[in-house]
């Protein structure tokens, strides 16, 4: 069996503070749960749960058994892959004193005229999970559109927003962005004011929480039927590592759920830089940058042509928090439930709005600013929402970046095309159906013209690694793990297991 499995040494030692370690098992046949439990004893294993869904079962090893156990467990051909129960964090920035002080975000978007022009503020038939720590479910903001969820961290029925020193309320904070009423004397509005929001715990009072808790989010949602959920967190880990919770979101994208999530918010380009859930690329979520008051880009905010699909205002951003109370926060966390709120707002609209679909759109419609995002553009609320209800023609997917030999599938939403064609067939060529194909590294549009002759235009369909950089000088190279000092040896007379046991365990003193 082979394992790809890589873990940076920072989270495995996280992961190891108490003395023992908890790693997630996929399984996939109940084989593998009866062999693991028949070597719990003699291979220092526990049992902990099993989640279902995903087929994941949860163990802790204890550090001196961690080897063997995990090299028993591997060599299980019932057994698919093992990953850390690694930690994932929300996404939040320090506040900039010398900013805006106010609710300017939804006069930014245009959220009043599109309220305006819709003629409502949403609907409670909408549902949005908000998965994070949580949220105040009684803020008197808050609690005409909340409704019951769960807390996983705590595994009861309470998702209660616990606030330290590390969570102001962060989850009160962005179930107030997407659905506060408005209808309180000195309180705020979310860009969505009439919804359904059910909060979905498993971060705890000091922001973090383990992958296994985040899988179990997404699938409650998934049960409870929720249309969007958003996702102000994440973790800076590779694909591999990431595994089961790309996993639980394509469980999520074949039940029709729009997963809108964080680019987080460590400045750097996600085109070259691992971080889930953001990089997952999938075609129902919305992956967002941040923007200021001044459709600028903070400097901590990620970006990426390739793997970030928008901006919206995520700094100095007023909401709600605990104890009915108010205030700033900045991060893509902010950015990310103005995005799913307004999300929500449109499947009000239209209640068939697929992921592909609503991204297209509000790339198409977005407004032009200089953050290096799939559309280089900041939503606007109001675009999207005259595009949606005058059932204007638009390309899905209205952006995209394709490897050299790759290609993707156009369809042109509101109409039927007669004509495809691109602006430069050198780099990208397209046929009757919309099938464009790369040709060479470059970028190029395509146009797709109607029955009637209106034609629809792309944005950049870009064909190998597109360029990034959003006027900083970006970060230094990483000199990469040094490793460990080298002289012990593997304890297993199995070269093989041993060197697989590097993709898990990649700080052990033989691993090279």
């Amino acid at each position: 069996m082979k394992i790809t499995t890589v873990v940076s040494l920072a989270l495995l030692l996280a992961a190891q503070t108490s003395g023992a370690a908890e790693f997630l098992v996929k399984y996939k046949n109940t084989n593998a749960l009866n062999n693991i439990a028949s070597m719990q004893e003699s291979a220092g294993i526990e049992m902990k749960s099993i989640h279902q869904p995903g087929q994941l079962l949860k163990v802790e090893i204890a550090k001196k058994n961690e080897v063997r156990a995990l090299a028993a467990i591997m060599k299980d051909s019932n057994v698919e892959y093992v990953v850390p129960n690694f930690t994932i964090r929300a996404y939040t920035a320090p506040v900039d004193a010398a900013a805006l002080k106010e609710q300017y975000a939804l006069a930014k978007v245009n959220a009043p005229a599109a309220w305006q022009k819709a003629g409502n503020k949403g609907s409670k038939n909408v549902l949005l999970a908000v998965i994070d720590t949580g949220t105040d479910y009684r803020h008197k903001d808050l609690a005409a559109n909340s409704v019951p969820g769960y807390d996983f961290r705590d595994n009861d029925a309470d998702p209660m927003d616990l606030t330290s020193a590390q969570n102001p309320g962060h989850g009160t904070h962005c179930s107030g962005i997407v659905g506060a009423t408005g209808l309180v004397d000195g309180g705020i509005t979310g860009i969505s004011p009439e919804v359904s929001m059910m909060p979905l715990r498993f971060l705890g009072a000091d922001g973090s929480g383990q992958l296994e808790g985040a899988i179990k989010s997404i699938d409650y949602a998934i049960e409870k039927k929720v249309q969007v959920i958003s996702a102000s967190w994440g973790a800076s880990v590779p694909l591999s590592t990431a595994k089961p919770l790309v996993e639980a979101m394509e469980r999520a994208e074949a039940a029709g759920i729009i997963f809108v999530t964080a680019a987080a918010n460590d400045g750097k380009n996600n085109d070259t830089s691992d971080v889930y859930p953001a990089n997952a690329g999938l075609p129902n979520m919305i992956t967002v940058a941040a923007s200021n008051s001044s459709d600028a880009k903070p400097s901590w905010s990620n970006y990426g042509k390739a793997k970030v699909s928008l901006s919206a205002p995520g700094d100095a951003i007023m909401s709600t928090l605990p104890g009915d109370k108010y205030g700033n926060l900045s991060g893509t966390s902010m950015a990310t439930p103005l995005v799913a709120g307004l999300v929500a707002f449109l499947k009000a609209q239209d209640p068939t709005l697929t992921g592909a679909e609503v991204k297209a759109l509000l790339q198409s419609t977005g407004a032009k600013v200089s953050i290096a995002t799939a559309c280089n553009c900041r939503i606007d609320a109001l675009a999207a929402t005259e595009t949606l209800l005058a059932k204007k023609p638009f390309l899905v997917p209205a952006a995209a970046t394709i490897a050299e030999s790759g290609s993707v599938q156009l369809t042109l939403k509101n109409a039927v095309a007669s004509k495809f064609e691109s602006s430069n067939s050198s780099i990208l060529t397209v046929d009757n159906n919309g099938l464009v194909k790369a040709v060479a590294k470059g970028t190029a549009t395509i146009k797709a013209t109607d029955a009637n002759g209106v034609v629809t235009e792309s944005l950049d369909i870009n064909v190998g690694a597109a360029s990034s950089n959003p006027g900083n000088p970006g970060n230094p190279p990483d000199p990469g793990n040094p490793g460990m000092p080298g002289g012990d040896e593997c304890p297993l007379q199995d070269p093989a297991t041993c060197q697989m046991l590097c993709q898990i365990l990649p700080s052990a003193p033989w691993c090279k």
